[in-house]
């Protein structure tokens, strides 16, 4: 298992557009994907764009990305960069 803490940079949040290029990326992984807000239990499965968007996450919010399986940490660097690249 691999995570990493990422911050929400992007104007509106990991919300339709990023969402959706965000669960199309985390497709590509074997690795299970999953994303929960920092400090709180509940874990969404990033491979579910109705999972991603249920969440919620808005513009200056921190979460934690998670990856479990052969790619955990190519697939959670590619993530947290995506993620930040939405900000640009």
């Amino acid at each position: 298992m691999y995570s990493k803490k990422i911050s929400v940079k992007n104007p509106t949040g990991l919300h339709a557009r990023p969402a959706s290029d965000f669960v199309a990326a985390a497709a590509e992984y074997k690795s299970s994907v999953t994303l929960k807000r920092a400090g709180e239990d509940d874990e969404y499965n990033a491979k579910s764009i109705v999972m991603l968007l249920a969440l919620g996450l808005e513009q200056g919010e921190e979460a934690i990305l998670t990856a479990e399986g052969d790619d955990e940490t190519e697939a959670v660097e590619v993530l947290a960069s995506l993620v930040e690249r939405f900000a640009e």
